[in-house]
């Protein structure tokens, strides 16, 4: 059986990383204001693209028997009922 290590919660003592001080804290200045040359990098970087039609989050009830029968086919059942929603609101604005 291996022996667990002990670790001493001391403090360590490295010139190459020192505390920050209250005045470090003070002058500190955000990333980007610093290295403006960055800032296009860095927001292309976090998260998905905007898409140009966003969808809009709601809450609806459905009947079990919609839902078990959209999940049987796997992942992506919520994208599933979606275009089965829109194919619907589609042919409706034909029979008008």
């Amino acid at each position: 059986m291996a022996r667990k290590r002990k670790y001493r919660d001391e403090p360590i003592d490295d010139p190459d990383n020192p505390e920050l001080t209250e005045e470090d804290f003070r002058n500190g200045r955000p990333f980007l204001e610093v290295f403006p040359q960055f800032t296009e990098a860095v927001k292309q970087l976090r998260g998905r693209p905007r898409a140009e039609h966003p969808k809009v989050q709601v809450t609806l009830r459905l009947d079990p028997e919609v839902v078990n029968a959209f999940k049987e086919d796997g992942r992506g059942w919520q994208g599933r009922i979606n275009e089965t929603l829109v194919r619907a609101v589609r042919r409706r604005g034909r029979a008008k």
